[in-house]
């Protein structure tokens, strides 16, 4: 109170809506809500950066052509944002990979990733640029600040997009994912509120080729201190094991399924992957069956992988498993049953017992090498 007047601090406020109804006797606040179709002034179509010890995440960087498809086709900028506390030197690689414009946001209270203070930052970055479109990789970082984001500014957010497009006739973003257990492909939107927030898991989307060549502007954008306001204590971090699965990376993926029988068939699947110096992958069904471990699981409940050779063997190909991995550039599917789905998107299809095919298979493979040798 100020005078005896109710004054909201709008660098502080959420718009939880929260002092509304104490208010309401004395007429003191109130909050509008917007309805239908809301444009806003500059409408950017802008990509949250994650990066990772000093560079562009992968993620970052499929999401980065994305955005300028989908700028492209509305007619306005694509723009990236950088939080950090030394992130200014990514800037060209942002425009690069596709960004007129970079907006960075520096501080050394920024170095570690904090929900709390990377979402305040970004809540009045928007607030003050307003963008028409809002991505983010559906990572760790990006399924805890994303969220966060969309409640402070009041937005919708479809997480887990396989796919994104631009309406034709309503210019409104269309964010596809897989919807009841995976069963089906939905696609949604957002006419209300802006900006139309989603996220896309790692390897859906394509990665584009950077061009240096390219030329962008960079915004230095300031923080604030009460921005950096954070209730959450860092007390260690251990990174990831030298010896543990990291499919995001491969470059040839051997997955096996239910249709491997068991650990026997899965042992034979694991030999094919190390003759060809491949990572070992699996469906759900074969973790959920105690087969193979969690890490190893590709698909919408597990990893999201792009590698240039993927090998199904004993997968039948349901669209839980699809949706994470069908952007692999070479498919091949080993399935005793024609009719499997998994042959829809197969490069090549191999119909038969993959207890006879996988062990011709690694024999050729052994002859080749040999022969090489």
């Amino acid at each position: 109170m100020v005078d005896r007047k109710a004054v909201i601090d709008y660098d502080k406020c959420t718009v939880c809506g929260a002092c509304v109804p104490i208010c309401r006797k004395f007429e003191a606040i109130v909050m509008h809500e917007a309805h239908g179709d809301i444009r806003t002034s500059e409408g950017d179509v802008w990509v949250f950066c994650e990066t990772e010890d000093g560079c562009l995440t992968s993620v970052a960087c499929e999401l980065l052509g994305t955005a300028r498809e989908l700028a492209d086709t509305l007619g306005v900028p694509a723009a990236g944002v950088l939080i950090g506390a030394d992130v200014a030197g990514l800037a060209q690689d942002v425009i690069a990979h596709g960004a007129d414009r970079v907006y960075v946001a520096q501080d050394t209270g920024l170095a570690r990733f904090s929900d709390e203070p990377f979402a305040a930052v970004l809540a009045r970055l928007i607030g003050e640029h307003q963008p028409e479109i809002l991505l983010g990789g559906a990572t760790a970082i990006g399924r805890a600040l994303l969220p966060r984001v969309a409640v402070l500014i009041q937005t919708g957010l479809t997480a887990d997009c396989t796919e994104l497009g631009i309406d034709p006739a309503t210019g409104l973003l269309l964010q596809t994912r897989p919807a009841f257990g995976g069963n089906i492909l939905a696609t949604i939107t957002c006419e209300s509120y802006r900006p139309q927030m989603a996220t896309v898991r790692p390897a859906v989307l394509r990665r584009p080729d950077p061009d240096p060549t390219r030329t962008g502007t960079v915004v230095p954008c300031d923080v604030r201190k009460a921005d950096l306001a954070n209730s959450i204590e860092w007390l260690q971090f251990t990174p990831k094991g030298q010896g543990d699965v990291d499919l995001h990376q491969a470059e040839i993926i051997v997955s096996a399924g239910y249709g491997t029988g068991g650990p026997e068939g899965v042992a034979l699947v694991a030999d094919l992957a190390k003759a060809l110096g491949a990572s070992l992958g699996a469906s759900r069904a074969a973790v959920d069956a105690g087969w193979v471990e969690y890490p190893h699981q590709v698909g919408q409940t597990g990893t999201t992988v792009q590698p240039k050779l993927y090998i199904a063997c004993g997968i039948s190909g349901a669209i839980q498993h699809l949706v994470g991995m069908q952007s692999s550039d070479t498919i091949v599917a080993i399935n005793r049953d024609p009719e499997a789905p998994i042959f829809d998107h197969a490069d090549f299809a191999v119909v038969g017992d993959l207890f006879d095919v996988v062990p011709e298979l690694i024999r050729q493979i052994e002859k080749a090498r040999s022969g090489e040798a």
